[in-house]
């Protein structure tokens, strides 16, 4: 596999480095200057009987009109049925018990206009001359909904579809233990649906869970655009009145309590790279004094695309291609700051180090006035664009209601940034960037980071490390590695494997392969797929693309010279790409390669199964299946740009 797939990760590489590069002139700094004042509109407010707060504001920019019912509630724990609230809402907006499913979607589409129900609120938007309408549909979608037993049975498939594909996913497990060791098991920011508690619901579970939690009397609409006042108030009226108020219930829920900063380590077998992060809790209101110099605390350490941590961890080392860090508020629930990234396992112990280094740097140092400047500048254009946007105009609106903010909150949001200073800054990051109770969360191959973690040293102290599963149970240090028999070769190992898929004498046989890849490139909006053609003995072809975008990048070897093909510039090979081609000398690389040459460096578990993990070169590595043969996994570090 490593032959057939050196051409795609080869352009991969080059690719996501000229993505990454290609997002921002780096060359340019914002200037900074006075705070605008930003003015969102004079909102009007009405409340219905039954306790529905409507707030409409006004903008005739355009001739649209935006919507957004909000239900203002705790978090729910949905405990034993958790997935019921996403079953339920896949269920709105199929259709009512007045018009059909398809009747229904063809009306919006006609429209021209979008429509989203689901059970924690709903939104959409359309031409103004078709609001009316556009709320009539989502009144009858609400109130009068089709709970269907088949589309019931379909959503339950498709969610424990969805389980079982991330069930080896790395990034999945580093957020669900992630969460559970902040707030424990029980908890609603920590629970996670599973094929389980999925089978625990049932059909009738369904319109008694959406009636028991949406009710109007903690609920707001918003209506953003070009509308006129007195007569959208009156249809919200009729359309809504008939909802019933309902008792809102409240739990208490804590979080763990903090403890001793540590790692903690989730063992992956089929890692290709580690995911990192570091958190810490945090209880932060939006009303509170120090969120405005939180955002831009946060915003200079990770909180943008020319952040420290990716300065430094990508620019500098080379590690990733994105550092981030972010944090949450909120009025029920304590919230998290966090600090990730995502990068191979030969450098995890050392970006662990680099992320630990950035958070105690800008607690203890002052930060330039220059660099404060600057992300001010940067932080005045991102806001600004995103008031453009009737939702972000709503979602404000909501939240001076529900955050309890001073009604002028947002029109001096821009004074409240420009009036951060440095010692602010450096007293933020004391206040909540806790590196001495806080959580390291690796996930990654165990077998290849175990010992470097262990021996990780931070201000002159070695860090603890503790294990879990992927599903956050505590777990004794796994047995990652095993003792191999005098009589395991490469050769053998080889042979079982070329046996296991059909004998040397078939594979010799086939004259071409064609091979369709899944891409996931970190960092961009979009996931490309591959078709990959060889033929015998060394020629092949690559073609990357993107639905509704066409190709991105093709590449072709003829069996002595080849060349990568992007936005109409065409690279020849390099030397060394040549050379590697031309070492095929056939389609399955175990009928060729030379064992003798090679070395088993270990037998260890992935994914339950006993694995050989074989080093070809100092930069590549094959696994196989010790029971089956099967080639499961390879492994190259290759370089594209500059970068690893």
């Amino acid at each position: 596999m490593k032959n057939k797939m050196r051409n795609i990760i080869y352009t991969i590489s080059f690719f996501i480095c000229l993505f990454s590069y290609s997002q921002f002139d780096r060359s340019k700094v914002p200037l900074s200057g006075p705070a605008p004042e930003i003015n969102l509109g004079e909102p009007v407010e009405y409340e219905l009987k039954n306790g529905l707060k409507i707030i409409l504001v006004q903008n005739s920019k355009l001739p649209r009109v935006f919507f957004n019912l909000f239900i203002d509630s705790q978090p729910i724990f949905e405990g034993e049925k958790a997935g019921i609230s996403s079953i339920t809402s896949s269920l709105l907006g199929k259709g009512t018990k007045n018009v059909s499913k398809d009747k229904f979607l063809d009306e919006i589409d006609f429209m021209g206009a979008n429509l989203n129900l689901s059970a924690t609120g709903a939104f959409g938007s359309s031409l103004s001359k078709f609001f009316p309408k556009l709320l009539e549909m989502a009144s009858d979608g609400l109130f009068n909904p089709v709970f269907d037993n088949e589309e019931f049975i379909k959503s339950k498939e498709r969610l424990i579809e969805g389980i079982k594909s991330d069930e080896n996913s790395v990034p999945a497990a580093a957020r669900r233990v992630g969460n559970i060791l902040a707030y424990g098991k029980n908890h609603p920011r920590s629970e996670y649906a599973t094929e389980k508690s999925i089978n625990n619901i049932e059909f009738v579970d369904i319109e008694k869970f959406f009636r028991l939690n949406f009710k109007p009397n903690n609920s707001y609409m918003v209506v953003v655009g070009d509308f006129d006042v007195d007569p959208t108030i009156k249809q919200i009226e009729i359309l809504f009145k008939k909802w019933k108020r309902g008792k809102i219930s409240y739990s208490e829920f804590s979080s763990n309590p903090p403890t001793k900063t540590a790692i903690h380590f989730i063992d992956m077998p089929n890692a290709i790279q580690s995911e990192i992060s570091f958190q810490n809790l945090i209880n932060l209101k939006k009303n509170n004094p120090d969120y405005f110099s939180l955002l831009i605390t946060n915003k200079i350490l990770g909180g943008g695309a020319e952040n420290r941590l990716e300065q430094q961890i990508r620019e500098n080392k080379g590690y990733t291609y994105v550092a981030r860090s972010t944090f949450g508020t909120s009025k029920y629930l304590d919230s998290r700051f966090r600090a990730f990234t995502s990068t191979r396992e030969q450098v995890t112990d050392s970006a662990v180090i680099e992320i630990l280094s950035e958070i105690k740097k800008i607690k203890n140092f002052d930060v330039e006035l220059k660099e404060l400047e600057d992300v001010k500048a940067k932080y005045f254009g991102d806001f600004v664009l995103a008031t453009e946007s009737p939702s972000t105009i709503a979602n404000y609106a909501v939240q001076i209601k529900t955050e309890n903010l001073d009604k002028d909150f947002y029109k001096n949001y821009l004074s409240k940034i420009n009036s951060i200073s440095i010692e602010q800054v450096r007293n933020t990051a004391n206040k909540y960037f806790d590196l001495d109770n806080g959580q390291i969360i690796v996930a990654g191959k165990g077998s290849a980071l175990s010992d470097k973690l262990e021996n990780i040293e931070f201000d002159g102290k070695k860090l603890q490390v503790y294990y879990y599963d992927k599903y956050g149970n505590s777990i004794d240090k796994p047995v990652f590695k095993k003792e191999i028999s005098d009589d395991i070769t490469v050769k053998g190992i080889f042979d079982k494997h070329i046996e296991s898929i059909g004998g040397a004498e078939k594979l010799n046989s086939v004259k071409s392969i064609t091979i369709t890849a899944a891409v996931t490139i970190p960092g961009a909006p979009f996931k490309p797929s591959a078709i990959i053609k060889e033929k015998y003995p060394n020629k092949s072809s690559m073609e990357m693309s993107v639905p509704g975008m066409g190709t991105l990048m093709s590449q072709k070897f003829n069996g002595e010279d080849g060349y990568i093909e992007q936005m109409g510039q065409k690279i020849p090979y390099e030397d060394d790409q040549k050379n590697a081609e031309k070492e095929k000398l056939g389609l399955f690389e175990e009928t060729y390669l030379d064992p003798s040459n090679m070395e088993i460096v270990s037998l260890s578990p992935v994914n339950g199964k006993d694995v050989y993990k074989i080093k070809v070169k100092d930069d590549s590595f094959r696994f196989y299946d010790a029971e089956t043969g099967l080639l499961v996994m390879t492994e190259e570090t290759t370089s594209a740009m500059g970068n690893e």
